[in-house]
């Protein structure tokens, strides 16, 4: 299961829609290290830190997680449309994905720049490649 998904909050799904900001807050609370790799990575956007390539036009996560669990939380929270979309939404950014771990934030002027069409093409996927990170 993805998410702990408190009885209120889904009682309240079931009569009809929920507001983001509930849709945020279950999604912090099931997925913490999801949250926290996603936070720092748009803090460091937003504080002009430097992403692993040198670039200051997005900042990404280069550590992998420290166990499988902490995996599958990156992992189903970038795989869900709309856990990722309500994210995006709250943090005012545009999530970008790689390998099991590498989460970038660009902010959202930046989708047709050359930096975020290289990092999400299938070339900057393939070469953020390398025989340590097969694991993934």
């Amino acid at each position: 299961m993805s998410l702990d998904v408190p009885e209120q909050l889904l009682a309240k799904a079931e009569r009809g829609n929920v507001e983001d900001s509930e849709f945020v807050e279950c999604i912090r609370t099931s997925l913490p290290f999801a949250w926290e790799v996603i936070s720092r990575v748009v803090d460091d956007l937003k504080n002009g830190v430097a992403s692993s390539t040198g670039s200051t036009q997005f900042a990404d996560n280069t550590t992998p997680p420290p166990d499988e669990v902490s995996r599958g939380q990156l992992l189903r929270v970038l795989a869900s449309d709309s856990m990722r979309d309500v994210l995006e939404r709250y943090f005012g950014v545009k999530l970008a994905f790689q390998n099991c771990h590498r989460v970038a934030a660009f902010p959202p002027t930046e989708v047709s720049s050359g930096t975020y069409q290289a990092f999400v093409s299938p070339r900057g996927q393939l070469l953020n490649q390398s025989p340590e990170l097969r694991d993934c």
